[in-house]
């Protein structure tokens, strides 16, 4: 493993829609770790032009909003449910997301940083397990899940189900956790739970 020293240790964070992994980051954030975001690295990578140049070649200039920037919308939109499709665009930004976050864990590293936590949802189809001394897993049961996403508001039920679904079903993501986060709880609980897991972090 790459990134494998005693002077910082690298967590993966994963989970399924609304699992709430990335409250359980935000709270990590706040005990001292350093959280790489790779929903974001992966915006930051969509506005880059070779990225965009590669995206419109591949699937046309309708993936462009009106000021001829990546509609991730339009772009997931055309993507989903189409294996093809998705293999495509995984081939084109997967390998820049990963560059952008090795670059960030060596910031980390330069900064004498103790815990950096990398969340990704796809952390385990992407293949980044190289990159991580552990993985964590959030997981919720489906009928949490949905009373989560109806607070958000703006897709159906059956949408919502379909979304869960096409996701790697949590029985696959457990068979690569070393640790697993039960969140079917209240913040306040999954609070103490991460504050459990960081003192526990400092023991080892």
């Amino acid at each position: 493993m790459y990134y494998l020293n005693k002077a910082m240790k690298v967590i993966g964070l994963t989970g399924g829609i609304g699992s709430g992994k990335s409250q359980f980051a935000k709270y990590l954030a706040e005990l001292g770790a350093a959280v790489i975001d790779a929903d974001r690295l992966g915006h930051e990578v969509l506005k880059s032009t070779d990225v965009k140049n590669e995206l419109v070649a591949a699937f046309g200039k309708n993936i462009l909003n009106s000021e001829g920037e990546v509609d991730r919308s339009r772009l997931g939109a055309l993507v989903f449910d189409d294996r093809k499709a998705i293999e495509k665009l995984n081939a084109i930004t997967r390998p820049r997301i990963f560059q952008r976050v090795r670059d960030r864990l060596e910031e980390e590293k330069k900064k004498g940083t103790r815990v950096a936590v990398i969340e990704a949802p796809l952390l385990i189809e992407a293949q980044w397990l190289s990159a991580i001394n552990q993985t964590w897993v959030v997981t919720a049961s489906e009928d949490t899940i949905l009373k989560r996403l109806k607070k958000r508001g703006g897709l159906p039920q059956e949408q919502m189900r379909a979304r869960i679904r096409a996701q790697m079903p949590n029985a696959e993501r457990l068979k690569h956790a070393d640790v697993v986060i039960k969140n079917d709880g209240s913040p306040d609980e999954l609070k103490e739970t991460a504050r459990r897991l960081w003192n526990k972090l400092g023991s080892t």
